[in-house]
């Protein structure tokens, strides 16, 4: 892989638990990131997928700054951009930009589109000449596919798909790097949400973006992604290309989860392979000891209890090469032979 733009080592996000109003006590944490590392290349997407509470979103806001981490390493271009503030931080924004999951919440209704788009100038105002702004406000319109002339209007007046169109221009105004996008298409309809992925492809492939992708769509995930990591509890369980994510997978999470997901042919989903897990995701204030998917795996044994799993290229597939030979965090991790019955045992 080329020289890593962005690299995160254990990095780690807990948020106090605390009890009183007067005098106020920790009494626990909740372990939203338990550490994740990764790294990001040039013009490389990387989709992180998971469950409701996996950790995926507090893992985007940390990244580009808006959460500052518990511990652990961001580094950009070997940078470590982790305690930055002030000035040094701000400059690191204008290279990691960040796409909202709700296009209704996160523009603001009091301000014009133009006014929108053309906040990163005022917030940085050597990356455009004060009498230039307007010209670059439309030319970023033009580039996402909306009328350039549409500046004036506000957000209440173009739809769901419009708006996260106006998001990522305003995303792009600096001309960044990496684009952090937290599940950007979720609120839309399905035929928007191609619409929107289409045009995320076209602007890497012009811009040179490198993007961290999160999605629930497995099938979203898939079509734009180099790489996939899957998240459970807190944590990297699986990471690998797509190929080796959607075609062989070894961690029991990433298998139950593609066994969701419904084929296209209507005629083959009541023959189709399917694994029921058994119970609901622990509490990331009190996450079971060992493997944290234990609690609802069907291969879980004593050893998974007392020793948590590293995220490594499984013992059985150590030295092989192919779709197989990818990082999992399972003690027994392996490709599925048999298909557990309901509840998640064999």
């Amino acid at each position: 892989m080329a020289e890593a733009v962005l690299e995160v080592t254990d990095l780690v996000k807990h948020y106090p638990l605390t009890r009183g109003v007067l005098i106020r006590k920790q009494i626990g944490a909740v372990r939203a990131v338990d550490g994740v590392s990764f790294a990001l290349a040039p013009g490389e997407t990387l989709g992180i997928v998971g469950e409701s509470g996996c950790g995926k979103s507090t893992v985007a806001r940390t990244l580009v700054g808006l959460e500052r981490p518990t511990s652990g390493r961001i580094r950009y271009k070997g940078e470590d951009i982790t305690r930055l503030s002030g000035r040094a931080l701000k400059a690191v924004r204008r290279n990691i930009q960040m796409v909202f999951q709700d296009p209704y919440t996160s523009l603001n209704p009091r301000m014009t589109v133009g006014d929108i788009v053309g906040e990163p100038f005022e917030i940085h105002p050597e990356a455009a000449p004060k009498g230039d702004r307007r010209r670059k406000v439309q030319e970023l319109l033009d580039v996402v596919g909306l009328d350039p002339e549409y500046v004036n209007r506000y957000p209440h007046q173009f739809s769901g798909g419009q708006r996260q169109r106006i998001g990522i221009a305003r995303g792009l105004a600096l001309r960044p790097e990496v684009i952090v996008a937290d599940e950007p298409v979720s609120a839309l309809d399905v035929s928007v949400q191609a619409q929107v992925i289409n045009l995320m492809e076209r602007l890497q492939n012009e811009f040179g973006l490198a993007y961290v992708f999160i999605a629930h769509d497995l099938s979203v995930v898939r079509h734009i992604s180099d790489r996939v990591g899957v998240m459970y509890l807190g944590r990297l369980v699986e990471l690998g290309s797509d190929s080796e994510i959607y075609d062989r997978p070894t961690h029991p999470y990433t298998q139950a989860l593609l066994s969701a997901v419904p084929p296209p042919d209507p005629a083959a989903r009541a023959h189709r392979d399917r694994i029921i897990l058994a119970g609901e995701v622990p509490s990331p204030a009190r996450p079971p000891s060992g493997c944290r998917f234990r609690t609802r795996c069907w291969k879980a044994q004593e050893r998974c209890a007392v020793e948590e799993p590293e995220l490594t290229v499984p013992v059985a597939f150590r030295g092989q090469k192919g779709p197989a030979a990818h990082p999992s965090a399972c003690h027994f991790a392996a490709e599925r032979r048999s298909v557990p019955a309901a509840g998640g045992e064999t």
